[in-house]
């Protein structure tokens, strides 16, 4: 929510004495640049100064007590099956409500009891196999192990360690196995990482549904055949979904189980390897989607009852479980549970190569409600108070310190609903430390546009307002439709655009129908309106850039196991007698020319014109002249825009072009002439022909030379 929206002015009260913010302010000299940026969050200066003090209090005791984030980030080089340099085995697990711990696996016949751990102070469990004689592995690569647990009732467990890091499953098993993953010839990456991208074009991705065929494709797969793909449509980044380990599939990723393991589903974590280096080498960012919000309640082969008891990982009781997720909550306060977020944060950013993370069900951490029920009015009081989970929030903020600081240019996006101020300022602003927040509300105003009003009573303020409201200074990533959208129980933009008439008239050789017609126009407009408008990155989930027909919808007993609706019809962009390209290749056009015109790194738009009956609106960022004519009947000629510098413009992206399935109606080599003329409070402007449905970005080429 930008400051200036006027919400918080309605609700905050000066709760905050001068002595108090001055307080604040020599505990947090840099708080004033957030204070400034919205003056209205100076009443709760103070929440920030605790905020700050609990982060930088949690960070010393790490320093002092652990050597500093570095070394207690690195928890993977210790915990889980380890081979050491003489052949031996070293052990060591953190499980402070067992009884015993042993390992037991394919090395010893499964006899559980041959090898106890020795018990240490702080709830942790030490094992060292010495070597065999002959000094030969004593595990083999691709062995299966077990934690064994004796719990303080006596029951024996049988465990899948929470650093493993590789876990896979049988045939019709239930369960995972743990696979001990310690190849031979691991992977080595070839590639540098990309340099930061300076404005970011997301690609939402699942490596499981990439393929058309009704299987789980592979990690191979992806890399040999979507990358070229994403790298020819424009985009600079991929953000994968379901890489860390989820024994149901149809979770989306979202239940983790193994937080070290990339799923076997796909293939091997070398694959996984080559997958991002193979991006890289192409110039791709590679994002993870990490789900520390919250984890499986699967006990067998995930996280929870690991020692026996409800609160090894997690809190203890109803304050462990999320009701609607069905899922535990985390501990954050706990320091072993800090060292295994923090560690896990770390593994995927070095052993694998990623760029950085988007943080999923943020919200949910940020406050006890989790956000259920609650609808955020903008009210600031909703931000900070009791309901706020303070460990949580502190968490996120040693997340973002230990990110920023081992890569500087990694980048971490924040999947929050509720508007949470400084959320996306540095942390020693008072704010959480992340680089982006997505922009959920837009997607939401596009399906209610499309559901509930005709195209005539579109208002184009509200659109406007829609993609401008975000917070001063916080960059947000904006996107028309996400994965939540294609999934079954919603629809795709194609789908609410054109429905039924997708399987029918998307050929090429049968005339347009005004369903068909419709949609792709609108279509293109959303996407681009979105992209130019709405924020400081883009996101798109695969496929939607070309209309997919079809909703997702993974293989579970309500649809009998089928992987029908679980994959992406690329092929369909490929069929010249298919209109699906038009979409295609407008998206990638779009996205090469914010390569070269760079407008999602300039300053926010200036909006010259929201016309509510002409449905036009027209703004300027970057040099270029943004027009859309949203008017499902009416053309304009000699429609007078508003621009700030004179010159001469052209036409450099028009959503009537014939590649992309347009009506050819306006033509490419006329020139406009922007003249001293004021109009809506412009000192220039030009006079241009509007077709109705469409878009168009004019640039001023007298500013190129």
């Amino acid at each position: 929510m930008a400051a200036s929206a006027g919400h918080p002015a309605r609700e905050a009260r000066s709760e905050c004495s001068e002595e108090a913010l001055a307080a604040a302010l020599a505990d947090m000299p840099e708080l004033a640049r957030l204070l400034e940026a919205d003056p209205y969050l100076k009443p709760f200066a103070p929440e920030f100064q605790r905020r700050y003090k609990r982060f930088n209090q949690t960070l010393n005791n790490i320093g002092e007590n652990e050597g500093g984030i570095d070394k207690f980030s690195r928890g993977y080089e210790s915990f889980g099956v380890h081979r050491c340099a003489d052949g031996g085995l070293y052990c060591k697990e953190w499980a402070p409500g067992a009884e015993g711990v042993f390992l037991t696996g394919d090395f010893n016949d499964w006899n559980p009891f041959a090898y106890p751990y020795k018990k240490l102070d702080f709830g942790k469990w030490e094992l060292y196999i010495p070597p065999k004689q002959n000094r030969s592995v004593l595990v083999p690569h691709g062995s299966k192990l077990k934690v064994v647990i004796r719990s303080k009732s006596g029951e024996i467990l049988y465990r899948i360690s929470p650093w493993a890091k590789y876990v896979t499953r049988d045939g019709d098993n239930v369960n995972y196995d743990w696979i001990h993953w310690d190849p031979e010839h691991p992977y080595k990456f070839k590639h540098s990482k990309p340099k930061k991208p300076r404005g970011l074009r997301i690609y939402e991705s699942h490596v499981g549904i990439s393929s058309y065929e009704g299987k789980i494709a592979s990690y191979k797969h992806f890399t040999c055949n979507i990358l070229p793909r994403i790298k020819d449509l424009g985009y600079n980044c991929i953000q994968l979904m379901a890489i860390m380990e989820h024994a149901y599939y149809a979770s989306f990723g979202y239940q983790i189980t193994s937080f070290f393991a990339a799923s076997s589903r796909y293939g091997t974590p070398e694959e996984l390897k080559e997958l991002v280096d193979t991006a890289h080498s192409m110039g791709i960012t590679v994002f993870l989607d990490m789900v520390h919000s919250h984890a499986s309640k699967n006990s067998e082969d995930g996280l929870n009852m690991f020692d026996g008891t409800e609160s090894c990982y997690f809190h203890y009781g109803p304050k462990g479980n999320h009701n609607l997720w069905d899922s535990r909550l985390f501990a954050y306060s706990s320091w072993e549970v800090l060292r295994f977020l923090l560690s896990n944060i770390r593994w995927w950013l070095e052993e694998y190569g990623f760029d950085g993370f988007r943080f999923d069900g943020v919200t949910s951490m940020l406050y006890h409600h989790h956000g259920i029920g609650q609808n955020f009015s903008g009210d600031y009081h909703e931000y900070f108070g009791l309901q706020v989970d303070e460990d949580a929030l502190t968490y996120i903020m040693l997340a973002n310190h230990l990110v920023h600081t081992l890569y500087p240019d990694s980048i971490t996006i924040a999947e929050d609903v509720s508007g949470m101020p400084a959320l996306c300022f540095p942390i020693s602003q008072g704010g959480g430390g992340f680089d982006y927040r997505l922009a959920m509300a837009i997607p939401d105003k596009w399906i209610q546009l499309l559901k509930e009003y005709k195209d005539e009573d579109w208002d184009m303020g509200n659109i406007v307002y829609t993609l401008t409201n975000r917070r001063c200074l916080e960059k947000c990533i904006a996107y028309a439709e996400s994965h939540d959208q294609a999934l079954v129980g919603d629809k795709s933009l194609a789908f609410w655009l054109m429905d039924a008439e997708m399987y029918t008239n998307m050929s090429v050789l049968t005339p347009f129908t005004p369903v068909i017609d419709r949609g792709i126009q609108l279509h293109k407009m959303i996407r681009l309106i979105t992209h130019a408008l709405g924020g400081e990155g883009y996101l798109n989930f695969m496929g939607n850039e070309f209309g997919h027909p079809e909703w997702l919808d993974f293989p579970r007993k309500g649809n009998n196991e089928s992987y029908h609706y679980a994959r992406r019809q690329f092929h369909l962009t490929d069929d010249d007698l298919l209109r699906y390209k038009f979409l295609n290749n407008f998206d990638r056009d779009m996205n090469k020319l914010e390569e070269r015109c760079h407008w999602l790194s300039a300053p926010q738009a200036h909006v010259s014109e929201e016309h509510e009956t002409n449905k036009i609106i027209a703004f300027e960022r970057a040099g270029l002249l943004f027009v859309f004519n949203f008017h499902p009947s009416n053309s304009y000629t000699d429609y007078r825009l508003g621009t700030t510098v004179p010159g001469k413009y052209k036409i450099v992206l028009d959503s009537d072009a014939a590649e992309y399935g347009g009506h050819q109606r306006l033509d490419h080599n006329t020139d406009f002439f922007s003249k001293p003329f004021e109009h809506n409070n412009h000192p220039y402007s030009l006079l241009v022909y509007i077709p109705n449905r469409v878009a168009l970005i004019l640039q001023n080429v007298d500013l190129l030379n």
